[in-house]
């Protein structure tokens, strides 16, 4: 079995060779395959909790990754958000001497969550203009708590 360490520079190639074998649509594909097959944890959650769906799955994932984040959720204003301090994938990936990262390797992330919340009313903002220092961030939120008029204030 390959481990951890091993796996995220073989996703990077993979993500290389899928490009260079059928342009950054196949990369699109794979990354959207991805998501409808191997997700459905993230969409349970959300389905049955909520917002704080969100909450429930990244902080087993995230952990487990041991990842440096931090996590907010408002539940009353129906959103969610992580901010990567250090992302271990990427931090790995910039670590290797032998590796140079897929380009548009952080996108993944953007691609798998956004495919699973935004059909369920999830408008979903990913910030990935810190990839090189291995950093991101993703807010979610609840478009129903959004798109809902406020209570007429007391005259």
């Amino acid at each position: 079995m390959i481990s951890c360490t091993e796996f995220i520079p073989a996703y990077s190639e993979l993500f290389k060779f899928l490009e260079a074998e059928g342009g950054p649509e196949a990369v699109q594909r794979f990354w959207e395959y991805l998501s409808d097959t191997f997700l459905d944890n993230l969409k349970s959650a959300v389905e049955r909790e909520g917002i704080r769906g969100c909450w429930t799955y990244w902080s087993h994932t995230l952990n487990e990754e041991a990842a440096d984040f931090t996590m907010e959720l408002d539940e009353e204003a129906g959103q969610f958000r992580i901010v990567m301090h250090r992302c271990p994938s990427m931090a790995r990936l910039l670590e290797l001497e032998h590796v140079e990262p897929y380009p548009d390797y952080c996108r993944h992330c953007d691609v798998l969550y956004r495919r699973v919340l935004e059909p369920l009313g999830y408008r979903c903002e990913v910030d990935l203009s810190h990839c090189q220092q291995a950093r991101c961030s993703l807010t979610v939120t609840d478009q129903k708590r959004v798109l809902k008029p406020s209570p007429p204030s007391p005259s």
